[in-house]
């Protein structure tokens, strides 16, 4: 059987019957950038805490000092997780005719990992459960249950790196995955490029994040610019309605 001229095959379009998913990853992206950038700038203008060599009781003074700030930036962390969730599923969804195998496999992986922030109890800057302590450490009338408190605010400072190695690692790893298959899809060359870029980089990024320091940004400005394109790409799959196929086709 004749092999049809590159310009008699249509042009892939997703599954109209998805558009409300990629019109909500379109604002997801949006929004997503917009709770970072919130975050990223209470990050620069409010109090450092102190360095986890400091100890629990430390931070647990820090966290009573500072409530208001450091409930608003745990949760601006936080937050982002469910909006990454709905955006790298709209992707998946969007690349599922390219390869349905590989694009479940990387959708899966993007998503379990974003949904796995959720049940951690840490941020990689902090913890919700650090202002339960210090509500407990002030309210402590013996040695014996501030001790306590102490020791629980010293196991969350330990356990404050490790999603920067695991859970960080595997959601940028969702998103160099999901970004191999952009190459073949729907989605423009160059966005499809930014996002390898940007995961293999976050990989690295995540992994090396306690030594980086303000070198970790990099990953994070490449993340906003993948975050806007993704946005715009999104919001362009959810307008169109019907697939477009050249006016050479073969009848």
């Amino acid at each position: 059987m004749a092999r049809l001229p590159r310009s008699a095959v249509p042009d892939l379009v997703p599954d109209p019957s998805w558009q409300p998913l990629y019109r909500v990853g379109a604002v997801a992206a949006g929004l997503a950038v917009v709770l970072y950038v919130v975050a990223l700038v209470l990050f620069v203008v409010t109090p450092a805490p102190p360095p986890p060599s400091s100890g629990g009781a430390a931070m647990l003074e820090h966290v009573v000092s500072n409530r208001s700030a450091y409930v608003a930036k745990q949760v601006l962390w936080v937050a982002p997780n469910l909006l990454m969730i709905i955006i790298v599923l709209a992707i998946a969804v969007a690349l599922a005719q390219v390869n349905k195998s590989y694009a479940l496999t990387a959708g899966v992986i993007a998503v379990a990992s974003w949904a796995v922030g959720f049940a951690w109890p840490t941020t990689g800057e902090g913890s919700l459960a650090m202002v339960v302590l210090s509500d407990r450490f002030v309210e402590a009338a013996m040695d014996a249950e501030r001790v306590a408190t102490v020791a629980g605010a010293e196991l969350l400072l330990a356990l404050n790196d490790l999603p920067a190695v695991v859970l960080g690692v595997l959601q940028t790893l969702g998103i160099l995955l999901l970004a191999g298959l952009m190459t073949r899809g729907v989605f423009p060359k160059g966005l499809a490029w930014l996002g390898g870029v940007t995961g293999a980089i976050g990989i690295v990024a995540e992994a090396l994040r306690p030594w980086l320091g303000w070198a970790y940004a990099v990953y994070g400005l490449l993340l906003f610019g993948w975050l806007i394109w993704v946005a715009v790409a999104l919001g362009r799959l959810g307008s169109q309605t019907a697939p477009r196929v050249s006016s050479g086709a073969a009848m």
